[in-house]
């Protein structure tokens, strides 16, 4: 049985955690609000863009004048994974969703025979290197950022299309959380490169992207200039949508864990009653016993 001390030191230790953990939920909770407007503002242009995008790509023949985000390489035997993450832990389950959701597209595709690269942008990330340690082609240091912007997701989705370019992969496929609610974030995976266009018109009508609309240059010219944005953009939502995820994910983990360092504090002090007064008992024991005896 632990004695007073060790019993008294570890009730301490454990209301020093509860401060902590209090004190974080409420510091997500405060983030939370300001990531949460930022995901919801940037999801309409990012929905809009890339209904535009398909809606042009489907007017276009392929050939070898069209842009090569469009037609892709004419393989689709190397795939890249971007698997956006978070700098920090103590985010409950949100890093490893998305991990696991990963790891799922890269086995079905390994199962397929394709050859599977990965592209890590934050540093939760990186346990995939465990698994996949030669497979990582890039590890993009996110560390520095405070608050997402556009042009950190430029700067990694300029990296990801040079490599494309350079015949580094086939397809790329973008993996983030997508924020429900502070109670829900759903993995999501999509197809960033070559754009994904839907299989038949009536598709793009339901989406509500067709239009009578007549492209001035011509719509391979505005797809040149529009296929590289689409894919920063589509990043930068992804950036958005985790950062509301993980403050909703790390004010839950946190307030559960406060909660269940309530429940210990409660079931110590508990121990830490029973045992004082057992040590009490046993000295009027020894009292009355030594008494009795003179």
């Amino acid at each position: 049985m632990a004695s007073l001390k060790a019993l008294k030191v570890r009730i301490n230790s454990v209301k020093s955690t509860q401060k902590i953990t209090k004190a974080m939920k409420m510091v997500a909770a405060a983030k939370l609000r300001r990531a949460q407007d930022a995901a919801q503002n940037g999801r309409p242009y990012a929905d809009r863009l890339e209904k535009v995008v398909a809606s042009l790509a489907s007017k276009v023949t392929v050939s070898e004048s069209s842009p090569k985000l469009l037609g892709g390489t004419g393989k689709d035997q190397v795939h890249l994974l971007v698997v956006a993450t978070s700098e920090r832990g103590l985010a409950g389950a949100f890093n490893t969703n998305i991990v696991r959701a990963a790891r799922r597209k890269a086995e079905e595709l390994e199962r397929a025979g394709k050859t599977v690269r990965f592209y890590i942008a934050g540093k939760k990330g990186r346990v995939l290197k465990r698994f996949y340690g030669n497979a990582v082609v890039a590890d993009h240091e996110m560390g520095a950022i405070k608050y997402v912007s556009f042009d950190d997701a430029k700067a990694i989705a300029e990296d990801i299309v040079a490599r494309f370019h350079a015949g580094e992969f086939d397809v790329a496929h973008l993996f983030y959380a997508k924020f429900v609610s502070a109670l829900v974030q759903d993995p999501v995976g999509q197809q960033i490169i070559p754009v994904a266009v839907p299989a038949n018109a009536e598709t793009l009508q339901k989406t509500g992207a067709e239009a009578a609309v007549e492209y001035e240059p011509d719509e391979e010219s505005i797809l040149a200039d529009l296929l590289p944005r689409n894919v920063a953009v589509q990043i930068f939502r992804a950036l958005l949508e985790n950062a509301a995820s993980e403050q909703g994910s790390r004010m839950n983990a946190m307030d559960n864990a406060t909660r269940n360092a309530g429940d210990m504090i409660n079931r110590l002090s508990i121990q830490y009653n029973r045992t004082r007064q057992a040590a009490i008992t046993t000295e009027l024991v020894e009292i009355i016993s030594g008494a009795e005896a003179l």
